[in-house]
């Protein structure tokens, strides 16, 4: 009975071990370099994941750009230029807030002209509907539709 309730145990606590080794510890040099790449990391998104940024998601091709990302702050490389060759060799989408150009204006302006545009939509039909009401009420009437 006993060795059922360490198999039951030990099978439970299986799923755990994959998340134990999410994401490894890397030797930072100080407590702003570290900041420095948590803010980066969070700012890159996920070339597999797509809705997850580089400092959440636990993809192989994640850990790898975290691995390069840090490598290149080790190297002296600024923000800019591990941004600049993420996007070169990515293309924008692993910008997490891609910057506002007419490449994405739809992605930036969009949700606002459907928004506004609905809104539109319906004050018409609500204009259109006011003015096909009768100008009184019906009066009620006594007598059952039965």
């Amino acid at each position: 009975m006993r060795s059922r309730a360490l198999l039951w145990l030990a099978l439970c606590l299986l799923p755990a071990l994959a998340v134990a080794q999410a994401i490894q510890p890397l030797p930072f040099r100080n407590r702003a370099e570290e900041v420095r790449f948590q803010k980066l990391s969070a700012e890159l998104r996920c070339p597999m994941c797509q809705n997850e940024t580089l400092a959440d998601s636990n993809a192989p091709i994640a850990h790898d750009l975290r691995r390069q990302v840090f490598e290149m702050i080790q190297a002296g490389k600024s923000d800019e230029e591990i941004k600049a060759f993420l996007v070169a060799r990515y293309s924008q989408f692993v910008l997490y807030k891609p910057p506002v150009e007419p490449s994405t204006w739809l992605l930036w302006f969009g949700p606002a002209v459907l928004l506004v545009a609905g809104g539109i939509v319906v004050a018409i039909q609500v204009r259109r509907r006011a003015r096909q009401a009768p100008a009184s009420a019906p009066a009620n009437d006594t007598e059952d539709d039965w």
